[in-house]
């Protein structure tokens, strides 16, 4: 289990490596790990979390604001998604808790989105060819929003498949598990009765020697 919880880990890793704003981290029984980040006043914040493989799939979660101000705070949740726009400059803490849980490790995704992407074009900014630019740089902006989009996505698809994957993984195994046990139990009952018959057949035998004699 620990393995396939290492791949998970490792796989989603990456998508934490390429898009800076999203990490997926391993959550051990009775443990709880705090983020912090730094947010300016008014800009406006999403923050959204999934448990990913682990358990009943779900986790507890507290936004703190710098104030110790509790904006967010849920029990047990399995995804969820919250957007605030912080009214104080300052370091934002958000944890995820664990510890209702005594065996069950959680591997745990989440995505901080802070403020509007920075524009890849500064309308300000001049230009010699302004505008056969224009349009260039419309055009750019729409295929750059709809590659954000594409990307969003994917990420969603890979975590429902990595979750789907590990789901049916531990169902297997319990499937496996369950009729190996099964299977014992009806060799030790076939058995069982293949000693019981002989019994049987054997007090026969034996009275009828004692007769004979």
């Amino acid at each position: 289990m620990d393995m396939k919880l290492s791949v998970v880990t490792l796989v989603l890793g990456l998508i934490s490596y390429v898009f800076g704003g999203e990490l997926t981290f391993e959550l051990p029984d009775n443990a709880k790990q705090c983020f912090y980040e730094h947010i300016d006043k008014g800009v406006e914040s999403t923050l959204e979390f999934q448990v990913i493989t682990g358990g009943q799939y779900d986790v507890d979660m507290e936004l703190t604001a710098p104030n110790k101000q509790v904006l967010y705070k849920d029990v047990k949740k399995q995804y969820d998604s919250f957007t605030w726009t912080p009214d104080q400059k300052g370091i934002y803490q958000f944890c995820f808790s664990n510890e209702f849980s005594t065996f069950s490790h959680k591997v745990v995704y989440f995505d901080l989105q802070i403020g509007d992407e920075k524009p890849l074009f500064d309308a300000d900014s001049g230009s010699k060819h302004h505008t056969a630019m224009t349009l260039m740089e419309s055009a750019s902006e729409d295929i750059h929003d709809a590659l954000n989009d594409v990307v969003e996505v994917q990420t969603h698809f890979r975590l429902r498949e990595a979750q789907g994957r590990m789901y049916a993984e531990n169902l297997n195994d319990r499937v496996f598990y369950w009729s190996l046990g099964e299977f014992l139990i009806i060799m030790s009952i076939g058995i069982g009765q293949v000693f019981i018959l002989r019994g049987f057949f054997t007090d026969k035998k034996s009275s009828s020697g004692i007769m004979t004699s």
